[in-house]
């Protein structure tokens, strides 16, 4: 399809191979080539090949899913770190029962 500039395959923790592969192309006319031989045989299997996608600018800041804040989504609601109603517990502990004052 054309020169390649570098592959690299991922690796699970144990050293084997996730079954993807990256590969980097000189020229950015070889990707359309390559793309082209998406669901044709290699090796008696068969492949797909997609080209990267381009980053959308905004997306990913912040931290969580749609920046909302780390745990807890960062509306107030449910367990763990975050804002409000509660702020960090590693397990259910019911607010007021029976004892004494508890502030967390």
């Amino acid at each position: 399809a054309g020169t390649v500039e570098k592959i690299t395959i991922p690796t699970d923790k144990f050293k084997h191979p996730k079954g993807y592969a990256y590969v980097e192309f000189t020229e950015a006319s070889s990707v359309e080539i390559a793309v082209g031989l998406s669901d044709t045989e290699l090796k008696g299997r068969e492949i797909k090949v997609v080209a990267k996608r381009t980053n959308v600018p905004g997306m990913g800041k912040g931290k969580g899913k749609g920046g909302r804040g780390g745990k807890g989504g960062g509306r107030g609601y449910g367990k763990g770190y975050g804002k409000g109603r509660g702020g960090y517990r590693p397990y259910y502990r019911p607010r007021y029962g029976r004892g004494g004052y508890r502030p967390f």
